[in-house]
């Protein structure tokens, strides 16, 4: 919900979309008749590959496509590799997508549960990570961190999404089932269930249960961000430059952990995802779908349709990103898909800056954004950086929402970020 003040100085104030009652049931989108994986890795199309075209895939099944690379996709279906190809995202973020032909009826990959039989919870270590959920498996066995608590997120980051609520709301049993495993399969035993008041009752069943701690959050956006958890719920403040992770602390999901549990009872990796998808009108319902369903089947079976300069959008309103195709598949983190009408879709100009400071009284974090954006504009990244704590932000968007210019702010940071980024990881192989 978005509440706006007509006559009023005050920002605007945004409150995070609360489920409250009995969950209705997500339309569940049929199978579609290919789906698209992407595994985070560059496609190589030199490097020696484990799989072919029109090699046999069943469901749940782990794909290594490079062979002796540890990268791997689970297989949502049962079908046939289609196609093994280069796919570009954001920022010129590059995967391998593989496209799997479905056949009609799923047989089940044994492999998992096989390895649940031999190995107890380690056997979430090696088929876990591309669950619904987005589940950080590597943070908790990366030699170089230390994580001794894991903070689960009951609500979104972003506005509008109700996703994570829903899980809360309508998978007690897996949930406590997925607390139970990931505390044996990390070592952790400190987790923290992070949520607002109105689904206390719900997190109450899953903390009995489990012996976690609640917290409360605000309903105000961005109190779900993790950084602002870090500081107004865990009492500490993460430093520019540093991540939750580098404290000790990560966050998941509740959708993660749900999916953790379920595998575990189902013996068998989940392979649907839940999402909430946002209409033109910002109402939103509930689906299920296939990871590496094409969004297009989604809007077809939703009965919605796209026009001319129509926006789709993967995320919320105020963090999403826009979308070039409707191939673009369901992710393990696709917690929403929001469809903008042509007539909503704010303007975004060249128009300098005209220094009336909302984007620095609205910014929850304390970036002097005034200034970082001027640095941002001429791509000093690095002064930006180290003078206008580009890495203080959050990633909230408040600032693009207020910008009375229109600049794209929000776009301006994650580039900066990405490019930043880009400069290490060259500069750590430089190294080696």
């Amino acid at each position: 919900m978005i509440k706006r003040p007509f006559f009023s100085l005050k920002q605007p104030r945004f409150e995070y979309q609360a489920v409250s009652g009995v969950p209705i049931k997500p339309v569940k989108i049929g199978t579609s008749k290919q789906v698209k994986l992407f595994l985070e890795r560059p496609f190589d199309s030199k490097a020696p590959l484990s799989i072919k075209i029109g090699d046999p895939v069943n469901t749940g099944q782990k794909i290594s496509p490079y062979e002796g690379k540890e990268e791997y996709v689970i297989s949502s279906v049962t079908g046939t590799i289609g196609s093994i190809s280069s796919f570009t995202g954001d920022f010129g973020m590059s995967y391998t997508a593989i496209t799997i032909n479905t056949q009609p009826e799923d047989v089940f990959d044994p492999a998992f549960g096989e390895s649940i039989k031999e190995n107890g919870a380690d056997a979430g270590k090696d088929f876990l990570a591309y669950v619904p959920g987005n589940l950080p498996l590597n943070l908790f066995f990366d030699p170089e961190k230390h994580i001794d608590t894991v903070v689960i997120c009951g609500v979104e980051k972003d506005l509008l999404i109700t996703t994570n609520q829903y899980v809360m709301k309508s998978n007690v049993s897996n949930m406590n089932k997925g607390i139970s495993v990931l505390k044996k399969m990390t070592g952790v035993h400190k987790v923290v269930i992070a949520l607002p008041q109105s689904l206390m009752q719900e997190a109450g069943a899953v903390g009995g249960a489990s012996g976690v701690e609640l917290r409360v959050i605000d309903t105000a956006y961005p109190a779900a961000s993790p950084r602002i958890i870090m500081r107004d719920v865990m009492g500490q403040v993460v430093p520019a430059g540093k991540r939750c992770e580098d404290m000790g602390i990560s966050f998941i999901n509740a959708e993660a952990v749900a999916s953790i549990g379920k595998a575990f009872n189902d013996k068998t990796i989940p392979v649907t995802k839940t999402l909430t998808v946002i209409k033109k009108d910002m109402t939103n319902v509930m689906v299920e779908a296939r990871i590496g369903t094409p969004i297009g089947v989604i809007l077809k079976a939703l009965d919605i349709s796209l026009f001319d300069k129509d926006r789709i959008i993967i995320g919320g309103p105020m963090t999403g990103s826009a979308i070039y195709t409707e191939e673009y598949p369901v992710r393990p983190d696709t917690d929403a898909i929001m469809i903008q009408d042509s007539e909503d879709i704010p303007m975004i100009s060249d128009y300098p800056c005209i220094n009336c400071g909302e984007c620095v009284r609205i910014c929850p974090a304390n970036v002097p954004v005034s200034m970082l954006v001027r640095f941002l504009e001429a791509r000093k990244y690095e002064e930006a950086a180290d003078e206008y704590d580009l890495h203080s932000c959050i990633e909230c968007g408040l600032c693009s929402f207020v910008c009375s210019s229109k600049m794209p702010i929000f776009q301006y940071i994650k580039l900066a970020k990405y490019e930043l980024e880009q400069i290490r990881i060259q500069e750590e192989a430089s190294d080696d």
